[in-house]
């Protein structure tokens, strides 16, 4: 549970953060999806919005916790039954 708040919550400011700058520059009833106007109701295309910029930061955290696994964890044994590795605690 704690690794999906690691990855989500972090993702989730950034997310308003990124809808609040891309929003302020850029009239959600003056956008464009393969050369046709969007007809969604402004409330629509911010909740759009916002969901996309959520999954594209949620991947990215997920990514970097990926990254951060140790060689330990990476290679444990399930042999092992899943103990080892080492003590420092990662996203991964």
């Amino acid at each position: 549970m704690q690794r999906l708040i690691w990855i989500f919550w972090p993702a989730f400011v950034v997310a308003g953060v990124a809808e609040i700058l891309f929003f302020t520059m850029i009239d959600p009833k003056e956008l464009y999806l393969f050369g046709e106007p969007v007809r969604l109701s402004p409330l629509a295309t911010y909740s759009i919005g916002f969901l996309g910029f959520w999954m594209v930061c949620a991947a990215s955290n997920l990514l970097t916790c990926f990254m951060m696994r140790s060689a330990d964890e990476v290679n444990r044994r399930k042999d092992r039954g899943g103990q080892g590795g080492s003590s420092r605690r990662t996203c991964g």
